[in-house]
């Protein structure tokens, strides 16, 4: 059930203790792609997932600002600090739990928000009577599946590169501009940062990647994006499958 969608009387009357909430981030994604990818990915997998589990899950709606300020030389990036994300997912989540939802999975499409929302689930858990955890759909599915539809030996997460961009282009083609690929290409970095001794020298993307982009978003591929997205889906359903059945400590 999608709040959003429904009634306070429709809420009411869901007999579940499940929800999900997709966080992601409004950011550039190079040239190519839509500033919403990451909010987009969050929402489109949390959909899935929760289509995907054997049960009811309450979808919260997504929130779309994250912690970006590493995008925020390129126009339209939005960003918060990580105390006001935290503050935020946190009372957020707390909201759920007071209608009896208290168990939440937070749903992530963005890198920048991984450390803050662990810290938060954590603070979360050990402080209400609450259980949330944070589930990064990129972390959870793996580019060496054998039952990946193309070659992924070249393939790598990148920023707006083959994997986001697949990604939009399955759920949203007309979100992503085909005839830019090639030039988002052609000025994409080939790694994220600019590494010496084990440190990133680099705090903000235009340092690295003029045009915004990491890897290849010339080798997006819908089919990918499909398989992606449906794999995240049985990842995020496996996921809510044990949060329903753990026992609190």
């Amino acid at each position: 059930m999608h709040l959003a969608e429904s009634t306070w009387t429709d809420a009411d009357a869901v007999e579940t203790d499940l929800a999900v909430v997709p966080v992601g981030s409004t950011e550039q994604h190079g040239p190519h792609a839509p500033l919403g990818t990451d909010a987009l990915a969050a929402e489109t997998v949390a959909t899935a997932g929760a289509d995907a589990y054997d049960g009811e899950v309450v979808v919260a709606p997504a929130i779309p600002v994250g912690v970006a300020a590493e995008h925020r030389a390129f126009a339209g990036t939005l960003w918060v600090s990580e105390d006001t994300f935290r503050d935020y997912v946190r009372e957020t989540v707390t909201s759920l739990a007071a209608h009896g939802w208290d168990r939440v999975v937070v749903v992530n499409g963005h890198g920048g928000n991984v450390a803050p929302l662990r810290e938060l689930c954590a603070g979360v858990t050990r402080e209400t009577d609450a259980y949330a955890v944070p589930f990064t759909w990129f972390d959870a599915v793996s580019l060496e599946d054998e039952d990946a539809p193309v070659d992924l030996a070249a393939v790598a997460m990148g920023h707006g590169g083959a994997v986001e961009t697949s990604l939009v282009r399955a759920v949203a083609p007309d979100l992503v501009h085909a005839d830019r690929l090639d030039a988002a290409s052609d000025g994409a970095a080939d790694g994220w940062g600019e590494w010496h001794a084990g440190v990133n020298l680099a705090y903000d993307t235009e340092e690295f990647a003029p045009n915004g982009a990491v890897g290849d978003p010339g080798a997006s591929d819908p089919a990918l994006g499909e398989w992606l997205r449906d794999r995240a889906a049985e990842k995020l359903a496996s996921l809510l499958e044990r949060v329903e059945d753990r026992e609190r400590a």
